[in-house]
């Protein structure tokens, strides 16, 4: 059970290690206990036993995140049976979750309630707490990223008390803890803002890199939510529009719709992925040809179904926020970069946009963003092209994605985030003996 004193077992523990290993398999840790409370109350019986034990603490997500955020070789917390709705206050407009919960499961339990969150990200398999305390995002003109919906959370701290917070109460922690890093505490439950269940139509319509960048600040001015991507080694691009709909209901059609996801998005990708993987000197002629097989489509849907599909190439990942009016010289850099080099590269960039939030540590923090996210396939050489973006990314004053590859430090971040002593300041005041610290925050936060 999660709430069993371990202190007198340690060396059995340390000898029967179990191995955590992220999404994407770049990441691994051996932590002395792994355990999954099932209550809040567990939760923190967990970490006053680790605190007593002199043990380092970290949850863990659904493993999505590229960096060690979650690493520990102390105690695990998985968030299996911590998950689930709590409450629906259709008065409020919120939804309370408890912290293991899917964003998949929530998506389809509010679906069901005639319910629907404003925004949210590309994928759905995080849990609501790994996924807003590392800022993920979609892309929008007015709605921001996932942890801007939260209107309140409970935070168990390091000394394994419960803490709830929200802009009336405990506001200081709130505006820090919307996403923590998982610095300040475990977060066992978050209660967003939700609405009525709304259509959204999407547009996807392949476009060139020429004519998207020229026209950008027009179509993202023109568009709810706007996106595109485009493939390196090539002119090509695939752009993507969602924007509210009156209805009706005109779904992808069942079999248009696994075909497109599961066929060519993720089978036939991933055996392109393999043949370039293999055959590096191919990968340009395949991504010519593969751009140009794009072709354009229309259908209106919950909004679940339209922001979000499945994703299930394994591949590794950077992404930058940059101020918004940067972001198409800073993209067109990555090209010209691109260009010149020996680089191979087979997955395509995203280019997402956040209006300006006022959350601590977002990204998004304070300033309107533009992100450039760019991929390789796992097993592709990844480092040189990383570090070539990175560059031109950090020229711009850009803010890592807190889940995503990157090599910025606490110098680096105190001067890119106007907030970050703020932050620091406070998880100096909940954590000083860094119960919840890791190799990753002592990079990102200092020590």
């Amino acid at each position: 059970m999660a709430t069993t004193r371990y202190g007198a077992h340690a060396g059995k523990d340390r000898a029967n290690r179990s191995v955590w290993r992220n999404w994407a398999g770049n990441v691994t840790a051996r932590p002395v206990r792994d355990v999954a409370p099932a209550s809040v109350d567990e939760l923190c019986a967990v970490v006053r036993e680790a605190a007593e034990d002199g043990l380092p603490v970290k949850p863990v997500g659904s493993g999505h995140s590229f960096t060690a955020a979650a690493a520990t070789e102390g105690v695990l917390i998985r968030p299996d049976r911590l998950a689930g709705v709590r409450a629906v206050d259709r008065e409020a407009g919120t939804v309370t979750v408890e912290a293991g919960t899917r964003l998949e499961d929530l998506n389809v339990a509010l679906a069901r309630e005639g319910l629907s969150l404003t925004n949210m990200g590309d994928i759905m398999k995080q849990t609501v707490a790994g996924a807003t305390n590392t800022g993920t995002h979609g892309t929008g003109r007015s709605s921001a990223a996932i942890a801007a919906q939260i209107r309140g959370l409970e935070l168990v701290t390091a000394d394994g008390s419960l803490l709830t917070c929200s802009e009336q109460e405990n506001p200081d922690v709130f505006a820090a803890a919307r996403i923590g890093l998982g610095a300040l505490g475990v977060v066992s439950a978050i209660t967003f803002a939700v609405e009525p269940l709304f259509l959204l139509t999407a547009h996807d319509e392949p476009m060139t890199f020429d004519r998207v960048t020229a026209t950008f600040d027009e179509l993202h001015a023109a568009n709810e939510h706007f996106e595109f991507y485009w493939f390196p080694h090539t002119g090509n691009c695939n752009t993507l529009r969602n924007n509210r709909s009156t209805g009706p209901l005109a779904p992808m059609g069942r079999f248009k719709g696994w075909f497109e996801d599961e066929v060519l998005a993720n089978g036939v990708f991933q055996a392109v992925n393999s043949l370039g993987r293999a055959v590096p000197a191919a990968v340009p002629a395949i991504a010519r040809v593969s751009s140009r097989a794009l072709s354009a489509r229309s259908y209106t849907d919950i909004p679940y179904k339209v922001f979000t599909s499945p994703r299930r190439v394994k591949m590794l990942e950077m992404e930058y926020a940059l101020p918004r009016e940067a972001l198409i010289s800073a993209l067109r850099e990555v090209k010209a970069m691109v260009d010149r080099s020996n680089l191979r590269i087979s997955f395509p960039v995203e280019v997402r946009t956040a209006p300006a939030d006022d959350i601590t540590l977002s990204t998004a923090s304070g300033r309107e963003s533009g992100y450039i996210a760019v991929h390789t396939y796992r097993g592709m050489p990844f480092r040189e092209y990383f570090a070539a973006a990175e560059s031109i990314f950090t020229a711009y004053g850009g803010r890592p994605h807190w889940g995503k590859l990157h090599t910025r430090d606490a110098g680096y971040l105190a001067s890119a985030y106007p907030r970050f002593g703020e932050f620091t300041a406070l998880r100096e005041r909940l954590d000083p003996d860094r119960r919840f610290g890791n190799e990753y925050l002592r990079r990102v936060l200092g020590d």
